[in-house]
């Protein structure tokens, strides 16, 4: 590996070039004009994870008048849109504001350090020539913006399932999805109740010989038309633009009091979910074993199907769903827990990501390497004790770019409210012994549970309690001190 000695500077260093990278690019052009910035990402194109997953049926669960840009309108037929969609819709906000040409591909970014006496940020990326060669590159900066997302590239979870090996047939990870993977007219057995189970398993019924959905324990499953008539009857009326900001905030509001309702009042949520299941499968279908989950909605993320796809494809007996544990693997299939046997051609293990933070990109504070497990989440985007560093981090109750929207607004804020006060170092820090630490995040989902204790913590009260609610963090990141007496300027 060669090493480039010679670092090149900029006034913001922003890592990755997907959903938010780019965001994050828009808004500091049009904040901090006079920036000098730079968007490093380690693959050779832009799109994150909407280009990563290619498995079949790819696509949101969050409605695209939420996941959408604030700045540019979602204007396409499907509210719930397929993940192609979604990535010409970055892809085409990076091109019409120039912003493609401000990345550099091919810029994995294994460390940052920081240095207070010189104010700045030494980054270190290797980058890959078209040969294979790694070069390591450097560049310095006096802020840095992680919008790496949340969750390891490199490889999604899979369990240890005893007797992999003697399966005779393919086994498939959905973030390595084959390109030329055949399945019609084959067994297949997809492993998972989450978002990405639930969208495989109508979108391979469609072709296959039959798709079995194997979960442990069900999850919330909610239908939703794909397309938003009244959406569409606004942009006819009123165009584009202000059409989207109605629906946008009707989907909001309406989502911050389905999740209010589901803290207060779980078991009436409970029954209008399982009601909904019970009248798009049939009074004789199972939903109590099959659609009934042992915790409450919200504990974790509900899963949308739109048009009720999933549901229609059990109806249909295309598909079906067992609830039941894994004994081991066979030659032919799956040996089930209950001594039943499920025969299968192809495995899909839909069974989670494997989270990281930023990036799992080393840090280090004036020669100390930084422990984000010892660190207290700052109003969901800065860490204590680690100046002059920002990362993008969605809602875990709603839709992820509304998060990073106002992130991407108080990062610019920050840096503006810095310039004319003529401070280069900002740092939040604690002082407050009241403060007591919690999760960073309340979830009871399996990608959470393995990951927590290596994950940021939040606080049990502002500025460092995460309290996932846009209406707050408006109030907060938009109209909002900077200077709130916990960040610390120099």
């Amino acid at each position: 590996m060669q090493t480039n000695q010679q670092a090149e500077h900029f006034d913001v260093v922003i890592v990755g070039a997907g959903l938010s990278g780019v965001g994050a690019g828009y808004h500091l052009q049009r904040k901090c004009p006079d920036k000098r910035f730079v968007i490093l990402e380690g693959r050779d194109c832009i799109g994150g994870t909407w280009d990563l997953f290619r498995y079949p049926g790819i696509r949101s669960d969050s409605d695209m008048f939420t996941l959408g840009y604030s700045f540019k309108p979602w204007t396409a037929p499907k509210a719930i849109a397929d993940g192609p969609s979604i990535l010409k819709y970055v892809r085409e906000t990076a091109t019409e504001n120039g912003i493609d040409k401000k990345i550099r591909f091919r810029h994995k970014v294994r460390r940052a350090s920081w240095s207070t006496k010189d104010s700045r940020w030494t980054v270190e990326a290797e980058q890959l020539s078209g040969e294979g060669a790694v070069e390591t590159v450097r560049f310095t900066c006096n802020f840095l913006f992680m919008c790496s997302g949340y969750y390891r590239y490199e490889d999604g979870y899979t369990p240890d399932f005893s007797g992999s090996d003697d399966f005779k047939g393919q086994i498939v990870h959905p973030q390595k999805w084959p390109a030329a993977l055949d399945y019609a007219g084959k067994r297949v057995v997809v492993i998972g109740s989450g978002a990405t189970a639930v969208t495989l398993v109508p979108e391979m019924a469609k072709t296959a010989g039959h798709v079995t959905m194997l979960q442990r324990s069900p999850t919330y499953v909610v239908a939703r038309p794909a397309q938003d008539q009244l959406a569409i009857k606004l942009r006819r009326r009123l165009g584009s633009r202000i059409a989207y900001h109605l629906i946008r905030w009707r989907n909001v509001l309406f989502s911050m009091y389905f999740f209010q309702l589901s803290r207060r009042q779980p078991e009436r949520v409970k029954k209008l979910i399982l009601g909904g299941v019970r009248m798009a499968l049939g009074a004789d279908y199972d939903v109590l074993t099959h659609f009934n989950p042992r915790y409450n909605p919200w504990d974790q993320r509900l899963c949308l199907v739109p048009d009720g796809d999933l549901f229609k494809s059990i109806r249909e007996k295309r598909a079906s769903v067992v609830t039941s544990e894994i004994d081991r693997f066979t030659e032919h299939g799956i040996l089930l827990k209950d001594g039943s046997e499920l025969e299968a051609d192809i495995i899909v293990t839909a069974t989670g990501l494997v989270l990281q933070v930023l990036g799992g990109m080393e840090v280090s504070v004036d020669g100390s390497k930084v422990d984000f497990a010892k660190a207290l989440n700052y109003k969901g985007m800065m860490y204590s004790d680690v100046p002059n560093l920002a990362s993008a981090f969605g809602y875990t109750n709603a839709s992820w770019t509304l998060k990073c929207d106002l992130t991407c607004e108080y990062v610019c804020r920050l840096i503006n409210y810095m310039d004319r006060h003529g401070y280069k170092q900002c740092v939040p820090h604690n002082v407050d012994p009241t403060v007591q630490e919690m999760p960073a995040l309340d979830f009871t989902s399996g990608y959470v549970q393995r990951a927590i204790a290596k994950m940021p913590k939040q606080g049990s009260k502002r500025p460092w309690r995460l309290y996932q609610n846009y209406a707050l963090d408006i109030v907060a990141l938009r109209f909002g001190k900077v200077n709130d007496g916990v960040m610390r300027y120099s």
